[in-house]
């Protein structure tokens, strides 16, 4: 259920929603916009039928919520649509962030040189994985705490936030020490408990789309972290699973208007792995840009050749402001702006 308040509604009326709310044991979110306060209650459906608001001081009225997402649901704010904010960068509105990197930390000369490239040519923010789930238990699996160590020497170095994927919730403490966005993978979409712990960090997360995930699928893996407080959520679509084997996965562009059509939180878009192949990436690319992405995931490495990881897909850093050129220009074409310093 959606408690919309009064436009002048005073604290006092939306504290005693918070706490009628929670009198029936239900969680109360609230959500404090530009000009109307939302009050979201979460919890026992037969329990919230029966709270009985309209009428009560300061509310204006109240809406169902269908949907079994209530505070992914783009009703949940009533028309407002939530930005991203990370160190000065913002994704979502009409800001456009651009998320680039190697797929892996390999060395402290690889991560440095590719770091110093992307911040050169425009991106918003530094991804690398020291810590990376592969399908085989014996492909390499990241460096660790060193991969953590050289991305906190990077983002001393360029300035730039640290995107980085968490596998263990025991890892937690280390990553929050370094990321400023943690990344939940494809295959950790649905564990459920470690993205309660990344909700309770409060920390701005990066949801990756499961590689045989339905939306609503997604969409509830999103409302695991919304449910402990943190609405910094971007949800990421990097390509499914189908019977198609001409390309790694297929990028499910139309994932892009449907996901900001039922949901209020910005989608990002990763061509690198739905493509597996470095001369898709920019197409696919452009087309996000296109559909109306809030940003775009992309792997840059500065000797793709020699990677110990996802080579095939990576842009070479001499390469890369070419392609952000390209990207800004599809970008402006709808409306947004690269956000960067």
């Amino acid at each position: 259920m959606m408690i919309v308040m009064k436009e002048d509604a005073s604290k006092e009326e939306i504290g005693a929603v918070v706490d009628r709310v929670e009198s029936v044991g239900a969680t109360a979110h609230v959500s404090e916009g530009d000009v109307l306060t939302v009050v979201g209650a979460i919890g026992d459906r037969e329990r919230i039928a029966n709270l009985q608001l309209d009428g009560f001081p300061g509310v204006d009225r109240v809406v169902p919520i269908s949907k079994p997402y209530k505070l992914a649901s783009a009703q949940f704010k009533h028309g407002e649509r939530t930005v991203v904010e990370v160190d000065g960068r913002r994704v979502g509105g009409n800001n456009f962030g651009l998320i680039a990197g190697p797929c892996t930390v390999e060395s402290r000369e690889q991560l440095l040189s590719t770091a110093d490239a992307v911040k050169d040519a425009g991106a918003s923010m530094l991804r690398g994985g020291a810590y990376k789930p592969r399908t085989s238990p014996y492909s390499f699996q990241g460096l660790g705490g060193e991969g953590l160590r050289l991305l906190r020497e990077a983002k001393e170095e360029t300035g730039l936030p640290i995107v980085t994927e968490l596998m263990d919730p025991r890892d937690l403490e280390p990553v929050l020490e370094v990321a400023d966005v943690i990344q939940v993978g494809a295959r950790n979409m649905q564990n459920y408990s470690l993205l309660a712990e990344i909700g309770r960090s409060g920390r701005p997360v990066l949801l990756k789309r499961g590689l045989a995930a339905q939306v609503e699928e997604l969409l509830m893996a999103a409302e695991y972290v919304l449910k402990e407080g943190n609405d910094q959520v971007m949800l990421c679509e990097r390509g499914i699973r189908t019977f198609e084997t001409a390309t790694r996965f297929t990028l499910d562009i139309m994932a892009v208007p449907v996901l900001k059509e039922l949901s209020h939180l910005p989608v990002v878009v990763d061509p690198s792995h739905a493509a597996g192949k470095r001369d898709l990436v920019l197409p696919l690319s452009l087309a996000a840009a296109a559909a109306g992405a809030d940003g775009i995931i992309v792997e840059v490495h500065h000797d793709p050749e020699a990677a110990i990881c996802d080579g095939p897909q990576a842009i070479p850093a001499d390469d890369f402001r070419d392609y952000v050129e390209q990207v800004q220009r599809v970008a402006g074409i709808v409306g947004k702006e690269l956000s960067a310093l």
